[in-house]
């Protein structure tokens, strides 16, 4: 079964862990596929019968983590969803649509949606339910933007089915050149930015579940992310103070790419620094820093234009 015959289609729930039968236009241009079973439960026995040895273990349950890698890029329309939009509403983030200007995606706790993501290997479906999941953004120069995904949900199926032929975005993602990075209004010169949800996806178990599993969750998250900027004077910018006095920084990519419903925007309104070191890129200093995105709900947006 080749890996390149491989394909996944994720689509919002209606309701929560109801097969939504994500079909050609869900499915996702992806790469580094992964498929695992999480929290599976195979109850061990141990009697006791005057011999040696032991009795077969009991299948008590499991569910399916999926990850993927997609490339960050617009629908080719403002105001149109991407095609990682579903992925990233499963991820607790709420949509916000402005016909024919934008799309944005901002933190949520509450009503957050759940999807259904069906991934095919070459003649086999596995249906995954009732999944919710975290994303990491990394933004390197000289390469693509990419969001790296983490699904866990209920394993509903696992049987030969015919791949199907995906509808995706006929779309190049922008590279990562030109990117008006900024700092509390300074244009720092980094080299990557990396930036995640960290959500907390939780699975309480249920005796009434087929599965010993009841809703899959995401409990909290913390968002945070690391950038390296080259060093600089004090007078030009004291990233020692910040990071000792706890300093609220926005922090904006700026508008990458040039071509509309083709560009994006990460902003952490209140970035605070959580870690400060000390780099070295081709021979010049760096500083390596940590930083929290502060503010709940209001933490940061990635905008669609």
């Amino acid at each position: 079964m080749l890996v390149k015959r491989e394909l996944i289609a994720l689509a919002i729930e209606a309701a929560y862990n109801v097969d939504e039968n994500p079909g050609a236009a869900d499915a996702i241009l992806v790469e580094d596929v992964g498929f695992s079973f999480e929290g599976s439960r195979m109850i061990e026995r141990n009697p006791i019968k005057g011999a040696f040895g032991k009795e077969k273990s009991i299948f008590a349950g499991t569910l399916a983590q999926v990850t993927f890698t997609a490339e960050i890029k617009g629908s080719g329309t403002a105001g149109t969803a991407p095609e990682i939009g579903q992925a990233l509403r499963a991820c607790g983030l709420a949509e916000t649509i402005v016909a024919s200007t934008s799309v944005t995606y901002e933190p949520a706790s509450e009503s957050l949606e759940s999807a259904t993501i069906y991934y095919y290997q070459d003649g086999k479906r596995q249906k995954i339910t009732g999944a919710r999941g975290t994303v990491e953004i990394s933004a390197t120069v000289g390469e693509v933007a990419k969001a790296s995904f983490t699904f866990t949900g209920h394993h509903a199926e696992d049987a030969d089915a015919a791949i199907i032929t995906g509808t995706f975005d006929d779309l190049a993602p922008p590279p990562m050149i030109a990117v008006p990075f900024t700092i509390g209004g300074y244009s720092a010169e980094i080299s990557a930015l990396n930036f995640a949800l960290n959500n907390e996806v939780t699975t309480p178990a249920s005796l009434s579940a087929s599965d010993g599993y009841g809703e899959v969750r995401i409990s909290d998250r913390d968002c945070s992310g690391t950038f390296d900027p080259l060093m600089t004077l004090i007078a030009d910018q004291d990233w020692v103070a910040d990071w000792q006095a706890g300093t609220e920084r926005n922090l904006t990519t700026g508008v990458i790419g040039t071509v509309a419903g083709n560009r994006f925007n990460l902003t952490v309104p209140a970035a605070s620094y959580r870690e400060l070191g000390q780099g070295d890129r081709d021979g010049s200093r760096t500083y390596d820093i940590g930083f929290g995105a502060n503010g709940e709900d209001a933490a940061f947006d990635l905008a669609f234009t």
